[in-house]
């Protein structure tokens, strides 16, 4: 089967884009509504995108009336956030937060979702995630005719939870996959975790 987008409408060809592009990591991200009353909304349309700075990037559309999604007038409004990396055990709040509430209702309230200070940045953050990061606000492009806002946020501080890392021989901080167990979100209502890290020698 070959398809030629150009023959399809873009929630079709969203549907298509996300089955098949698979798994995408998922950026639990955390925002301030104001005084304090925080947003958590989950995006798959998320990767790393520069190093040096060390910059990620997450895409976000509209909410279902047309508004600007709560967490990118936050971030706009506060120039900060917390980008979780969510464990397969985080499926059902993950899917939970995913829900269109009112600005200024609390997706962690709603869900008695924990939360804990985050050592360094003003922001908490959600205690039962093994990663976070501590980020501010770099850049917000607008593309296409709706438009999708793409944030560039730049990390400023990351939290690693004990039980997943270790130094190794030369004293590089290791990072275990297995113990993260990053969930993974796939097309429609489908997620995934992963199977055991395998490695493989690049070459020279």
């Amino acid at each position: 089967m070959q398809l030629n987008f150009n023959d399809f409408t873009p929630l079709q060809i969203y549907h298509l884009m996300t089955q098949t592009i698979i798994p995408r990591p998922i950026a639990w991200i955390l925002t301030d509504s104001g005084d304090k009353n925080y947003n958590l909304a989950p995006f798959s349309y998320f990767t790393a995108v520069s190093s040096a700075p060390p910059i990620l990037m997450f895409s976000a559309g509209k909410k279902p009336n047309g508004d600007i999604k709560d967490t990118v007038k936050n971030i706009k409004n506060t120039k900060q956030c917390v980008v979780h990396i969510a464990s397969e055990s985080d499926a059902d709040l993950v899917t939970q937060t995913a829900a269109t509430l009112a600005h200024g209702e609390s997706e962690v309230s709603t869900n008695n979702i924990a939360l804990t200070d985050f050592t360094g940045f003003e922001l908490p953050r959600i205690q039962q995630c093994d990663i976070a990061y501590g980020c501010e606000l770099f850049e917000i492009k607008e593309l296409g005719d709706t438009p999708q806002n793409l944030v560039f946020l730049k990390i400023n501080t990351l939290y690693l939870g004990d039980k997943v890392v270790e130094l190794d021989a030369k004293e590089r901080i290791k990072v275990h996959a297995d113990k993260v167990a990053p969930l993974g979100r796939l097309g429609g209502g489908e997620y995934a975790g992963i199977s055991a890290p395998f490695a493989k020698q690049r070459p020279a």
